[in-house]
């Protein structure tokens, strides 16, 4: 019933922004128009952004082997960007190929939730780089309202991040109340199980990040950058030169819609949503399309091509992938 309950928003989505999407489709052939050099930066940006986002994996993962690190994390990205609600699932497929790999299962599970964590907490800080725009009042009002938006999603996140790491109760509340959530979809989970689980890996992760701090930070600021930097290549493709700012604002508040995963990869909701914003942030509406296509090609298209190569590398080296990798934990990245 889950699954189809998926499958169901999904497909209700899709048709909503169904014109938009195949608005932006269409402009396939006219890629071929694009200036090759400014098209090669931005994939070329893409590549380091994914880069820095396996090394910041890495980093929370105690340093495994690059070749788990990276085959993993470009299979679960691919699970994610094709299948309905494949957040989750393309975190439990890292999981399971991560254990796999030799890391520990308790490791493996912090390590993926505190580096979406990081990840998320980065996004919505964009719109403070943007503020210029916004005080200077250049910024269209629907740009504007994003901006708000992800100011208090900042806030908000990082607050309770914070408690999180430096509060034992309240942790154990919040791991409580995961865990009676968890039971009534998986009646096999132990109650007791993740709350000490929750506690042993926070000090790990606040004892790793008080000594690597700085390397999350950059990055995580690598991360976007690079992805924000292949979204202005992609529009200098088009022979456009947007206000960076409102662009960044265009970028910020597309990436915090994409967060809810009603579609594989947001695939519709981000083309219609970062398309449109293009537009309010001055760009033309054809040069929008095409910059928007050129973009998804580097940062969603690519990649899952990339990833069904990742996995059957692994598969190679360490066998097939099962349950059977997780079958002794109770833990999982969800």
């Amino acid at each position: 019933m889950r699954r189809a309950a998926t499958v169901v928003v999904a497909g209700v989505t899709l048709y909503v922004v169904l014109p938009a999407t195949v608005h932006v489709v269409a402009a396939w052939p006219r890629l071929a128009s694009l200036q090759l050099w400014w098209l090669a930066v931005a994939i070329a940006s893409q590549v380091v952004s994914f880069t820095c986002t396996l090394a910041l994996l890495r980093v929370v993962l105690h340093r495994p082997s690059w070749f788990a690190v990276v085959t993993a994390g470009l299979a679960g990205n691919a699970v994610t960007n094709t299948l309905p609600g494949g957040d989750a699932v393309g975190a439990g497929v890292q999981y399971r190929m991560l254990s796999r790999a030799g890391v520990r299962p308790e490791e493996a599970a912090g390590g993926l939730a505190a580096s979406a964590i990081i990840g998320v907490a980065g996004l919505f800080i964009l719109p403070v780089f943007a503020l210029p725009a916004i005080v200077g009042g250049s910024v269209n009002s629907g740009l504007e309202h994003a901006a708000v938006l992800g100011l208090v999603g900042f806030v908000l996140i990082v607050g309770l991040s914070a408690v999180l790491l430096a509060s034992d109760r309240a942790l154990t509340l919040f791991a409580r109340g995961l865990q009676w959530l968890l039971h009534l979809v998986r009646r096999r989970s132990s109650r007791g199980d993740l709350v000490a689980r929750s506690l042993a890996q926070r000090d790990v992760l606040r004892a790793d990040l008080g000594r690597s701090w700085w390397r999350a930070v950059l990055l995580i600021g690598g991360r976007i950058g690079f992805d924000y930097g292949s979204l202005l290549a992609a529009l200098r493709a088009t022979g456009d030169r947007a206000n960076p700012s409102l662009v960044l604002l265009a970028y910020a508040a597309t990436a915090v819609v994409a967060l809810v995963p009603l579609t594989p990869g947001g695939l519709g909701i981000v083309e219609a949503s970062l398309s449109g914003l293009l537009v309010l942030a001055g760009v033309p509406a054809a040069r929008a399309v095409l910059a928007t296509l050129a973009y998804r090609v580097g940062s969603y298209w690519l990649p899952i091509g990339a990833g069904g190569v990742a996995y059957a590398s692994f598969r190679r080296r360490y066998g097939p992938v099962g349950e059977e990798s997780d079958s002794n934990d109770t833990a999982s990245p969800t």
